[in-house]
């Protein structure tokens, strides 16, 4: 795991985040299962009050949705965002700082991973999850 200071040199669209949440497709669009805190300094208990108080569920929207799919560790950011724009055009617009601040919430909110600069699960025991059949590559 690398300092995070060190993190403010690296292009964000050169990274290939993973997801971390658990999640599942509903109506076409993805909901995600926000984790709870797993802090055990003493901000846990303003973590987790604040989590059983706030929405644990988040529906993504259609452009979210097609982004969280493709954010599984193979595909980085730059290739996401030329995804994007390819299928939705104009509304994507602008592609990379509309994915650059996606990334960059969900990875605040433990539901995406940075490899190489972040703790990811070891493989086996990795808490990503799809129910209807989203694990297939996109």
């Amino acid at each position: 795991m690398q300092p995070k200071n060190e993190l403010e040199s690296i292009n964000l669209l050169d990274l290939k985040p993973i997801r971390l949440a658990e999640w599942e497709e509903a109506g076409g669009r993805v909901v995600l299962v926000r984790p709870a805190p797993t802090s055990k300094r003493l901000r846990r208990i303003l973590d987790t009050l604040t989590f059983w108080m706030s929405v644990r569920r988040i529906r993504l929207d259609e452009v979210g949705s097609f982004s969280w799919v493709r954010l599984d560790g193979r595909h980085s950011v730059r290739e996401v965002a030329a995804a994007l724009r390819e299928e939705f055009g104009e509304a994507a617009e602008p592609a990379e700082e509309r994915l650059g601040v996606f990334v960059r919430t969900l990875r605040h909110q433990g539901m995406l991973a940075y490899p190489g600069w972040d703790e990811v699960p070891a493989k086996g025991r990795s808490p990503i999850t799809a129910s209807s059949g989203s694990g297939a590559d996109p």
